[in-house]
């Protein structure tokens, strides 16, 4: 994405949430109708640089209430020998098992089910490895702000199965990372994550 499109999409993000959070405040009939239009603008916005139709723009950029605030992912850091657990998306590309926190789990209950649905294994949650807002670390933009929560876990049991998310699974090590899906995970964070793991004492790095 080229720097005008960035700054297309930092506006309308501002936009979308200034609208959302004076719909979720306004009582006032000619204010929430102000703040619907500047919504759908800010929709609008967002149809050219992201190449969606805006039907899909509005599903993905408009469908929330209540006070604006950025979107949970948790990601697990799985080791075997010194080897990372990522696991292959239908696309082809692999990341690390995790996806958004789902509005009743905690940071540590939404790793351990996610872990569970796209890699087949049971896990313990045992160490908060980062906590980096995605803007900051992450080349790839999306329309929302995301804070990305990564867990160091210990496998207990289970295996692989191809499921609805993903296709396989395997371990790496950081010299040998296949294709990634660079808007989940990074080299850099993988990179965190075996520092993390090789640390007899960590301290949680966040941004």
């Amino acid at each position: 994405m080229v720097e005008t499109d960035e700054k297309w999409l930092d506006w309308a993000m501002r936009l979308q949430s200034l609208a959302q959070n004076g719909l979720a405040y306004t009582t006032n009939t000619f204010d929430k109708e102000r703040f619907e239009e500047i919504r759908q603008i800010a929709a609008e916005m967002l149809v050219t640089p992201s190449g969606m139709p805006l039907e899909k723009v509005e599903e993905l950029f408009c469908n929330e209430t209540g006070y604006q605030t950025p979107k949970l992912d948790t990601r697990a850091a799985i080791f075997q020998e010194n080897q990372i657990l990522l696991v292959q998306e239908n696309d082809g590309l692999w990341a690390l098992p995790g996806g958004w926190c789902d509005v009743d789990q905690s940071i540590m209950d939404n790793t351990i089910k996610e872990v569970e649905e796209e890699a087949g294994l049971t896990v313990t949650a045992e160490r908060l490895i980062a906590v980096l807002d995605k803007h900051k670390s992450q080349p790839s933009r999306s329309v929302h702000h995301v804070t990305k929560c990564f867990v160091l876990c210990q496998r207990v049991s289970g295996e692989f199965v191809v499921n609805s998310e993903t296709i396989a699974s395997a371990y790496f090590t950081l010299d040998s990372l296949p294709e990634l899906s660079l808007g989940k995970t990074t080299p850099e964070q993988i990179a965190l994550c075996f520092e993390a793991n090789q640390a007899e004492h960590w301290e949680t790095v966040f941004n």
